[in-house]
């Protein structure tokens, strides 16, 4: 049985308790959060118990942390627990720095321990079925990828003060997919952006609506649309052409009834927020994560893929802001 901490016990610290429980192998041993009323209703509700950070990582029985904690804490935290001779599960982005983000990499490469980024689209039951379909040779050769991620509403203006902008906190999702997709980081990224939504989100530096197109060395192209306001739900859909076909990963619905009248075909809207959308995907991110680190094998989602997606985010942040087209140089990929 491995024994397992969560760092971070907010929204998506909750979600991954409950994934962590799920798993036959694990158990949910303790849980660090700097609010502790929030670590204390957590652990309860999964027998585990509150502990500082300092205790989680001199606990040697501990196998393996989580960290979902907030954003400018995970470099730190990723490189105090591999120092502890952790396996580690980090929420996505590394850092809001590249900088930082490359510090980190290049000192867990010195413990040899194992670092998985919590990318878990990748972990999509339906953008899984079309990567497989595309390794499979199924749409021959790789050409255009489209990317379609709308949130149903922004979120809130103290969130985007420090979420780092759209680009390192929501596109970032969808540089990984099309890292993950095209088997790869880019050549070079184009970007633009405007606060249409909320003027508010402008006044803060940020904007809520962007679309980014990358390209790759041997011409193939990406195009990503990212938008903080689809009030028919969470629009997320990706398309992928290639030399002999076509992949499409198509929204999912809150149910499957579809009524066909003379009038037309009514079907219903997607899901309206991530969690409905994704719950399934990070348990399978977990499990994962899991039979990794229990075997030795690569992680799924490396720290130098959550690099590369980083890359690509600072790549389209200065693009959005010069007009310019940013090269993605191995030097911002630590190669």
């Amino acid at each position: 049985m491995h024994k397992i901490a969560l760092l971070g016990a907010g929204r998506i610290g909750q979600v991954h308790a409950r994934a962590i429980a799920a798993h036959p192998d694990c158990k949910l041993v303790a849980i660090a959060d700097a609010v502790t009323e929030a670590a204390h209703k957590l652990a309860a509700q999964y027998g585990a118990t509150v502990r500082t950070i300092d205790e989680i990582f001199d606990d040697r029985s501990i196998d393996a942390v989580l960290i979902a904690t907030s954003t400018d804490t995970h470099a730190n935290l990723i490189e105090r627990a591999t120092a502890a001779d952790k396996a580690v599960l980090c929420e996505k982005p590394v850092d809001l720095s590249l900088e930082r983000a490359l510090q980190c990499q290049a000192a867990v490469a010195a413990t040899r321990k194992p670092v998985m980024i919590g990318f878990n689209r990748r972990f999509d039951a339906q953008f899984r079925a079309l990567k497989a379909a595309l390794d499979r040779g199924e749409i021959g050769r790789a050409e255009l990828l489209s990317i379609t991620s709308f949130d149903p509403a922004p979120p809130p203006l103290a969130y985007i003060g420090g979420s780092g902008g759209l680009f390192r906190d929501m596109m970032i999702h969808d540089f990984d997919m099309a890292c993950w997709i095209m088997g790869g980081a880019p050549a070079t990224v184009i970007a633009t952006g405007s606060a249409i939504v909320d003027a508010q989100i402008g006044a803060a530096g940020d904007v809520d609506t962007a679309v980014a197109t990358l390209r790759w060395r041997d011409g193939r192209i990406a195009v990503i649309k990212n938008s903080r306001r689809a009030g028919y739900g969470y629009d997320q859909r990706v398309e992928l052409l290639g030399s002999q076909g076509l992949l499409s990963a198509k929204n999912v619905l809150e149910n499957t009834l579809e009524k066909v009248t003379p009038e037309g075909t009514v079907t219903a809207k997607p899901v309206y927020f991530f969690l409905e959308r994704y719950m399934r995907a990070y348990a399978d991110e977990w499990t994962a994560f899991v039979e990794a680190f229990a075997s030795g094998a690569r992680m799924p989602v490396t720290l130098a893929d959550g690099v590369a997606a980083l890359a690509c985010a600072e790549a389209a942040t200065r693009a959005a802001r010069t007009g310019e087209t940013v090269a993605i140089t191995p030097a911002m990929l630590g190669t």
